[in-house]
């Protein structure tokens, strides 16, 4: 029998974060595809310390261009320096400076989706702050375990400033 998925959520804290510039592989989700995002990470692997102009360690799963029916483009990427040498393999997104809630997920990646809906249904309305239409990201560090018994990330939600 399977443990139960768990996951201890935390925050939110606030974060004003810089321009970020992520590249690397994305695709088109739904909430009924987004089972698929599990393979995209699993191809962007190989990549990762490889991306031309990669700045950091730190790997992101960026949400961005929603169109209100469920549609959403994901990218799971790494910041990067500029596009000049970016090969056409590779997709992109602008992250504009934004003030952020930032909340921790730590437990397995099955139970993202309900922390997802932990943070956006209880959390976030709590919290006194207003989500706006901008890119979200998870934010996985250096210490990224990417077991999907337990692993610890954050989510950062653009808030109103």
């Amino acid at each position: 029998m399977d443990e139960p998925t768990r996951a201890e959520v935390t925050g939110p804290r606030i974060e004003k974060e810089h321009f970020l510039l992520i590249a690397g592989l994305g695709g088109r989700f739904t909430r009924q595809s987004v089972s698929g995002i599990p393979d995209l990470w699993e191809k962007f692997q190989p990549h990762i310390g490889k991306v031309p102009g990669q700045k950091g360690e730190y790997t992101y799963g960026v949400c961005c261009n929603f169109d209100g029916k469920g549609g959403f483009d994901y990218i799971a990427g790494v910041e990067i320096s500029k596009l000049d040498d970016l090969p056409e393999q590779y997709r992109w997104v602008e992250v504009q400076p934004q003030k952020y809630a930032v909340f921790e997920h730590k437990g397995s990646l099955q139970s993202l989706p309900q922390t997802f809906h932990r943070i956006f249904d209880i959390l976030l309305p709590q919290s006194g702050h207003e989500p706006i239409n901008a890119p979200e990201f998870e934010r996985y560090g250096k210490d990224f375990n990417p077991d999907p018994r337990f692993c610890r990330l954050e989510i950062w939600l653009p808030i109103k400033d």
